[in-house]
């Protein structure tokens, strides 16, 4: 079984559609849809926003269906010039932005626990989804780090920060809490994200008008991997 996590329903909408035998099940308040697709069984959810609600969702998903890897899809905002509109970025690893016990003497984005800032995707995942992007056509892909924060970017200093401490291609608001509990459960993860935005002063602009561009550039890529996984 293959997990699909999206924040919002938008993300992850083109795979329900596509999926067959369709059951759903509602657990705290998030629909899990049950189903197959490519021959493949399938569990998607959206999430919510945000960093507790992806690790909430993630968690219960693991534990009440047991994929053998999840897959978190959707959009983000870029903080390379390699990457415009509708480019997908596919995550080596994912880092909490937001995390900071630096007063304590840790590094910025140290996670207590599990000791580390980077957490890596699984190599054989990423390298599937890097392939998939060829199959949209102009789109292109770039691999790095992708950054994660309780917080719409949307600053030319705070990009600045998450570029200087972390050197992240794009920031969102879910893939590293999702990284964190499947790095906690020995789960293969791999991140996905579609630019929707530039993560500066005009990015609330950006955001609402290639949110369905992004969108859907991702769940492509997510249909790709499904097929070829």
């Amino acid at each position: 079984m293959i997990g699909i996590i999206g924040a919002m329903h938008i993300e992850i909408e083109k795979i329900k559609a596509l999926m067959e035998n369709k059951t759903i099940e509602t657990v705290s308040g998030v629909e899990y849809v049950r189903g197959t697709l490519y021959g493949r069984e399938i569990i998607a959810a959206a999430c919510g926003i945000g960093k507790v609600a992806a690790a909430m969702c993630a968690q219960t998903m693991i534990l009440k269906y047991s994929p053998e890897c999840i897959i978190n899809t959707g959009v983000g905002g870029s903080l390379s010039t390699k990457l415009s509109i509708g480019d997908i970025a596919v995550a080596e690893s994912l880092v909490q932005h937001d995390m900071d016990t630096s007063p304590l003497g840790d590094p910025v984005g140290f996670i207590s626990g599990i000791n580390v800032i980077n957490m890596p995707c699984d190599k054989r995942i990423v390298e599937t989804l890097e392939k998939g992007v060829s199959s949209l056509g102009s789109v292109k892909s770039v691999r790095g780090v992708i950054a994660s924060g309780d917080q719409f970017i949307a600053s030319a200093e705070k990009k600045n920060f998450i570029t200087e401490n972390f050197n992240a291609i794009v920031c969102e608001m879910e893939g590293a809490s999702i990284a964190q509990v499947c790095f906690t459960n020995g789960v293969p993860f791999g991140v996905v994200r579609a630019v929707s935005d530039c993560a500066d002063g005009s990015s609330h602009m950006d955001y609402a008008e290639f949110l369905p561009l992004a969108a859907a550039n991702a769940a492509s890529l997510i249909e790709y991997f499904v097929k070829h996984k």
